[in-house]
């Protein structure tokens, strides 16, 4: 049985995609920086939890060692954004999105790399704002964009593992229900500005995430999942 670790695990599209891997019969390793959240999802799926914050790199090595017996996969949905203008950014929240996308994945990789099992495969998590710049995205843009080289580049360092990123657009995966009421227009919007006329669902992300670990001859891509918003005309 291959088993999978999934950072971020423990909520939202990371439960979803643990959920997914647990019934396609993973072992599933949910991995958070809150040990009990990541609990009650593995107990809930009949996987196990381990302590992971991509902010604290002795977290990182505590989980390798704990899984020194292998690993075959590595999901990393770890995200902390900051959306501000220029003038209006904070050093160290902008230390934590960095680290959350980039630095966190590269140290995830400079410890799991012992265990990785060389058939296995890391899957990165971009989105699309990193090619649509505007207003107050330059933090989510500039970090998401960061993780296309960063999955190509480990692609290469960590051969013949494969190491590829997702990229979705607006998903409906729990994170806008924030919003309420404006919600619905959010999604809206989102929807008339793909070529395929409707927002994403989380399932489209999960089968996204479930495709590559079995693509044995894709690495140090980052696949679009977003309806063709980068090539809708404005």
């Amino acid at each position: 049985m291959e088993r999978i670790l999934v950072i971020g695990g423990a909520r939202a599209l990371g439960a979803a995609v643990a959920r997914r891997a647990a019934k396609d019969g993973y072992e599933v390793v949910v991995g958070a920086r809150d040990a009990a959240a990541a609990r009650l999802v593995a107990d809930e799926i009949g996987g196990t939890a381990v302590r992971i914050d991509l902010q604290d790199e002795t977290s990182i090595a505590a989980a390798a060692d704990r899984l020194a017996d292998g690993v075959d996969h590595i999901v990393s949905t770890g995200s902390a954004p900051h959306d501000v203008r220029a003038a209006e950014l904070d050093h160290a929240k902008l230390v934590e999105a960095v680290t959350a996308k980039v630095i966190g994945p590269m140290l995830v990789a400079k410890h799991f790399a012992p265990v990785l099992r060389p058939a296995g495969s890391i899957v990165l998590f971009s989105g699309v704002v990193a090619w649509r710049p505007g207003p107050g995205s330059l933090v989510k843009g500039v970090t998401n964009g960061a993780v296309e080289y960063l999955a190509r580049h480990l692609a290469a360092d960590l051969a013949p593992v494969r190491v590829n990123a997702i990229s979705p657009g607006v998903i409906d995966s729990g994170a806008w229900d924030r919003l309420a009421d404006a919600k619905a227009g959010l999604l809206g919007k989102s929807a008339a500005g793909t070529l395929v006329g409707r927002h994403g669902e989380i399932d489209d992300v999960v089968e996204a995430v479930m495709w590559l670990l079995r693509a044995g001859f894709v690495s140090g891509e980052t696949i679009h999942l977003e309806g063709g918003a980068r090539h809708k005309s404005a």
